[in-house]
């Protein structure tokens, strides 16, 4: 396997992307080729690296690549780093497409998205019809029922949101919160028992300080994230434009995952070809990392993609 630094244009400036190729790589013949979509708030190195290991062990060409403002990938001139909003970042993934539709041994392009990834690649696919085949891991698709199921809470983060967009407007300066409650330099009993998030356990195994994929594994990567964020994340267009989607389509997730009402509400409103694979012994976050579930994941959706 070879991974190589690339580059390609999106909004105007240079997004960064790993791009994996497999073992015995040729560049005269064709590879069906796949863009990756992460989960919030990742950088290419995660998930995205996991998973291009997999792929491309499986014969295919994998794109990770970091998001406008995140990562190795700068922010708009004016604009802040860790600012990952959910309307560009179908734009980027668009460009990504594009970037790859110029590779001379890529023959056809397909998508693959891992928790928010799942709802970045479903919607960037319902105008793409250059993204032939679709599947999505723990796919965090969005669903009303599960983000603005507690109205309360929903009305504090949008007007902690705006206060946030109005003192960066005003002030020029970011403003910088921690958006699924865990601090980077926080151990795990203190984030538990915080109480602020569902998923404790393993989301602090994977983000955590002395998680797998957290801000030491990872230095690229920080559980801090621009304040405005939650004015575009609770508009997704996922669940509701699932209807619109005709690429086939593979669901993964785990019916006893804290998140799996977002893969459900959104296979209910789906009207093209679709398969749904279930795994109840996973969790959420097992699909991010665990050996097992990432092996049960990835032979599915090489097979899938493979018809």
């Amino acid at each position: 396997m070879t991974v190589k630094q690339v580059t390609f244009k999106s909004f105007g400036v240079d997004l960064v992307g790993n791009l994996y190729l497999p073992e015995g790589f040729d560049e005269n013949k064709k590879y069906a080729a796949i863009v990756g979509a992460s989960p919030f708030p990742q950088v290419k190195e995660q998930v995205l690296a996991t998973y291009g290991v997999e792929m491309t062990a499986r014969g295919f060409v994998f794109l990770g690549f970091d998001y406008l403002g995140m990562g190795d990938s700068p922010a708009l001139q004016g604009e802040f780093k860790q600012s990952r909003y959910m309307f560009r970042l179908i734009e980027n993934t668009w460009d990504a497409v594009s970037y790859l539709g110029t590779l001379p041994f890529v023959e056809e392009i397909h998508g693959l998205g891992i928790c928010q990834g799942g709802s970045i690649i479903a919607s960037a696919a319902v105008t793409d019809h250059r993204i032939k085949k679709l599947a999505m891991v723990s796919g965090m698709m969005a669903a009303d029922d599960f983000q603005w199921a507690n109205k309360d809470i929903v009305n504090q983060q949008i007007a902690d949101a705006n206060a946030s967009m109005q003192k960066m407007y005003e002030t020029g300066e970011p403003d910088y919160v921690n958006p699924i409650g865990l601090f980077d330099e926080q151990s795990k009993e203190e984030f538990v028992g915080s109480g602020v998030n569902p998923m404790a356990d393993e989301t602090y195994d994977y983000y955590g300080r002395d998680g797998v994929k957290g801000p030491v594994a990872v230095p690229n990567f920080t559980n801090t994230h621009i304040g405005d964020q939650p004015m575009q994340s609770l508009i997704s267009i996922g669940e509701h434009y699932a209807d619109k989607i005709t690429q086939p389509l593979l669901i993964i997730y785990s019916p006893s995952a804290f998140t799996a009402i977002c893969s459900t509400q959104f296979i209910e409103n789906l009207t093209n070809e679709h398969e749904v694979l279930t795994f109840d012994e996973f969790t959420h976050v097992d699909f991010y990392h665990k050996p097992e579930a990432v092996k049960a994941a990835t032979d599915a959706v090489a097979e899938f993609f493979d018809k």
